[in-house]
């Protein structure tokens, strides 16, 4: 089971991932709001500009046609006219903001203009190549605020403007299927662009406002989302910790209803009283020495001391019966390690501990039991308590026989290495043997079982 620290850093860290993950989103839709800001600001001012120079040019191209179109169109045709009548001009002046009308043919031929009439009857051919020519095979008004630069320019330059609002519009047959020339109408723009400027100062200052006030309510709402995520986290980690000491207050029961069942176990049987825990004791000596990792010794503790835990349910007269067991009796006893690991499947932290418990009589050549399993196929922790559980049961007194002495025991287990049991551990055995020898006296006092050791490990673990 996680400690608390780990959980703990387990919690600190995933409240510390959703929360970078909240300001990770405003910032990714600060983003996108403001690219949705400039690209609506970008499409609502040109419409707005768009909109404002076809109002214009429409408003211009109507009043011009509207003076000019009586003296300059016979029929389906356009003629020249240098000399109209003079009110014309006088007309055309009454819009204040024209500044010059030439009436073009669709060869290039100005036909007529208000200002220096001397180039009427004058053919621009490149002034077909632009918007006049356009305006002519297109037969569409096209109107923009640009500067003047071309050769029929030179006297609207004279003006003293360097850019004007310019509109080039077909001047349509009766039937209204050809272009019988175009009208290029020159502008002051100051009108048009103050609008336009204004418009789009209105619609840019909506369009902040507006996205303004979505990215304060969307950064409201993650702030107390970021608010909510925080005070959960902590209450969360406040039922954690609650369910987490629950947990371990279970654990330390459940080990000592473990470790009262071993004891009834060691009660039934006077012979064997403290086999547990000095099994344990040598399991764990050997373990060592074999180098096993920190888990496997913490599993070798409980499979040491509760691997006899089964005999719970062999019968007393079975367990202290003086003479040779029958098969049936025998049967009984070779049930104990299963039972013994049906009863501590059922407690989560002894999960690691099952397979000890059930196949620590299992032999290296294969004919132990329960399964029969043999060599690589035993797990090496059953394999050091199998070895641990023989040698204090040949070091002690049983009702069938006398123990044997040290000497005799220890040829018993290199006699049997390679065939009841595993080279490596018998190895290891005889290594920690010499390295600990009192631990391997039958009289010598062994380490107690220590419940308070193992409920610690459980709490801790």
């Amino acid at each position: 089971m996680p400690s608390h620290a780990a959980s703990g850093v387990s919690g600190g860290w995933a409240l510390h991932r959703s929360v970078t993950l909240l300001h990770v989103f405003l910032l990714a839709s600060a983003g996108i709001l403001f690219i949705g800001a400039s690209s609506l600001g970008w499409l609502l001012t040109t419409s707005l500009q768009r909109q404002a120079l076809d109002d214009t040019s429409t408003s211009l191209t109507q009043y011009v046609d509207g003076v000019l179109r009586p003296q300059l169109v016979r029929g389906d045709k356009l003629h020249i006219s240098p000399h109209l009548p003079a009110q014309l001009k006088a007309q055309l002046r009454q819009q204040p903001d024209l500044l010059s009308v030439k009436v073009w043919r669709p060869d290039g031929t100005l036909a007529w203009t208000n200002r220096a009439p001397e180039r009427i009857g004058r053919r621009f051919s490149s002034a077909l190549n632009g918007d006049l020519g356009e305006t002519i095979q297109k037969r569409r008004t096209l109107a923009s605020i640009s500067k003047l630069g071309t050769e029929e320019d030179a006297v609207e330059r004279r003006l003293g403007v360097d850019h004007v609002f310019e509109v080039y519009a077909p001047i349509m047959s009766a039937d209204g299927r050809r272009a019988l020339g175009a009208y290029e109408i020159y502008a002051k723009p100051q009108h048009a662009e103050s609008f336009i400027s204004s418009g789009k100062r209105v619609i840019w200052i909506g369009v902040i406002a507006v996205f303004a006030s979505l990215y304060a309510a969307l950064a409201l709402l993650v702030r107390k989302a970021s608010v909510t995520i925080k005070r959960q986290a902590v209450a969360l980690r406040a039922r954690s910790r609650e369910l987490m000491d629950s947990y371990r207050r279970l654990e330390v029961s459940s080990l000592e209803a473990i470790e009262s069942l071993n004891a009834t176990v060691d009660a039934k049987d006077p012979y064997t009283a403290g086999h547990s825990a000095r099994v344990q004791c040598i399991a764990v000596a050997v373990a060592e020495e074999l180098g096993l990792a920190h888990a496997q010794l913490d599993a070798i503790r409980f499979g040491g001391l509760f691997h006899d835990i089964g005999k719970i349910a062999v019968p007393d007269s079975i367990l202290t019966k003086p003479g040779k067991l029958d098969a049936d009796e025998y049967e009984a006893i070779k049930r104990h390690p299963a039972d013994g690991a049906e009863i501590v499947s059922h407690f989560s932290r002894l999960h690691d501990a099952v397979p000890i418990i059930r196949h620590h009589h299992e032999r290296w050549d294969g004919d132990g039991y329960p399964d029969r399993i043999s060599g690589d196929a035993i797990p090496t922790e059953a394999c050091v308590v199998g070895l641990a559980d023989a040698w204090d049961a040949m070091t002690t007194d049983r009702p069938y026989r006398k123990a044997l002495t040290v000497d005799d025991a220890a040829a018993e287990v290199r006699r049997c290495r390679g065939t009841q049991f595993s080279p490596a551990v018998v190895d290891s055995f005889f290594a920690a043997f010499r390295r600990r020898p009192s631990l391997f006296q039958p009289d010598a006092p062994q380490a107690p079982a220590a419940p308070d050791d193992l409920y610690e490990v459980a709490a801790t673990a």
